[in-house]
């Protein structure tokens, strides 16, 4: 009998390495896995308390409440969108995903989290920006177009508003101000 596991903090393919690694050294079966989500071949209930704890010595948590699923399904879903430079229309995948619509999603959202769905996806998306002036692979308009920016001056504006800097003031920097995707919330 498959069990799934709903995981928070896990934003990267090197958290599901990480889960992965822990779930098959308790010696379970893995059926899929994806960002937030284990799908275990056989039934976990042996192994819950060992799961739990070892998972919380790796810096996630299970997710047992029904509120904290679904914000944490939100959050994964923005990050994938974000990740993927797939920014068009993120709400609209929301909604499709999630199956409530944008009032209900933002409500929920800002009182759970106290802050607007909006503006945590600005600030994943300032995240991302600081990602790509790292690795200096583009200018700044092409991140711009990447992240779905009208242009490279909105999103200037914008990545000061929310880190008090420039772009070209961050770029200079030695000791990169980067948040983990997990604490952005």
């Amino acid at each position: 009998m498959a069990h799934t596991l709903l995981i928070k903090n896990m934003v990267c393919a090197r958290c599901k390495s990480t889960i992965l690694e822990l779930l098959e050294s308790i010696g379970l079966e893995i059926e899929s896995i994806e960002l937030g989500k284990v799908v275990v071949k056989q039934d976990i209930k042996d192994h819950y308390k060992t799961i739990k704890n070892g998972l919380k010595n790796l810096g996630f948590e299970l997710i047992e409440d029904e509120l904290v699923v679904l914000i944490e399904n939100i959050k994964v879903l923005v990050i994938q969108c974000i990740s993927e430079n797939n920014v068009v229309d993120i709400f609209s995948k929301i909604t499709k995903e999630i199956g409530k619509n944008d009032a209900t999603i933002s409500k929920i959202f800002s009182k759970s989290e106290g802050i607007t769905l909006e503006k945590y996806i600005i600030n994943l998306k300032i995240e991302k920006v600081k990602e790509y002036i790292q690795l200096n692979q583009l200018n700044f308009s092409e991140i711009a177009y990447n992240l779905n920016y009208n242009n490279s001056s909105h999103l200037a504006k914008q990545f000061k508003t929310v880190t008090g800097m420039s772009m070209s003031e961050y770029r200079k920097l030695q000791n990169w101000d980067r948040k983990e995707l997990d604490r952005i919330v």
